[in-house]
């Protein structure tokens, strides 16, 4: 089975956030930001064959999951709702040290 991956907005705003907190801290770290970006989505293109096989979000919402995407010291998470049998909907992406995507 193949599930579409489509995000929101605000999830597609997060794709962003690599790259900022990245050069905030050197504009010279072009290639780390794109790394970063890359693990992102490779991580994300996971979702369209196994959606099921990430940890749940919460105990009270089985389709509410979160990917955890490995990258440098903290790497990123990807909170996710598998709609149905044919499409998952990315909801936010962030770093693994950040809480505030729930």
């Amino acid at each position: 089975m193949s599930y579409r991956v489509r995000f929101t907005k605000d999830a597609e705003a997060d794709l962003v956030r690599p790259y900022g907190l990245i050069l905030a801290r050197d504009e010279t770290d072009w290639a780390i930001a794109e790394r970063a970006l890359e693990a992102i989505r490779n991580a994300i293109r996971s979702l369209e064959s196994s959606p099921f096989s990430y940890r749940k979000a919460t105990s009270g919402n089985p389709f509410l999951r979160e990917l955890v995407i490995p990258f440098s010291a903290a790497g990123y998470v990807a909170l996710f709702e598998i709609d149905n049998d044919k499409t998952v909907t990315i909801l936010a992406v962030r770093r693994q040290r950040e809480d505030d995507y729930h």
